[in-house]
């Protein structure tokens, strides 16, 4: 892992970004756009569960606490996910609210509905 995480096994960091971290972050990603919430709240819950992050990696495994390039790391990852789970789920929204406007153009995006190709509900 280089620089980043020098005294930590990639287990070690697999175990708490990826399936810790990441798992909050597809929830918080989720929760946001189920709410109806702007895509900027999740980069916003996502810097600061990537604080959290950075704390149970020194918590549990003497990793330094104010590492910036680890916490960046894993921020960027976080917010990956996050988003990843946001838009999955806005997009589920707007098909499933909205059917008569929007169909689904893939797993992360909607079109709208040509004009002789409205769905009666």
């Amino acid at each position: 892992m280089g620089d980043l995480y020098v005294t930590e096994t990639f287990l070690q960091v697999l175990l708490v970004t990826g399936a810790i971290g990441g798992g909050a972050a597809w929830l918080t990603g989720r929760a946001i756009a189920l709410t109806w919430r702007p895509y900027w709240h999740v980069v916003g819950y996502l810097a600061l569960l990537g604080a959290a992050v950075r704390f149970v990696h020194f918590a549990l495994f003497e990793a330094e606490l104010l590492s910036l390039p680890s916490y960046l790391v894993d921020t960027v990852f976080l917010v990956a996910v996050g988003s990843l789970a946001f838009r999955r789920t806005r997009t589920a929204q707007m098909v499933t609210q909205y059917p008569w406007l929007y169909q689904r153009a893939g797993p992360l995006n909607w079109r709208e509905r040509a004009a002789g190709d409205q769905k009666s509900i």
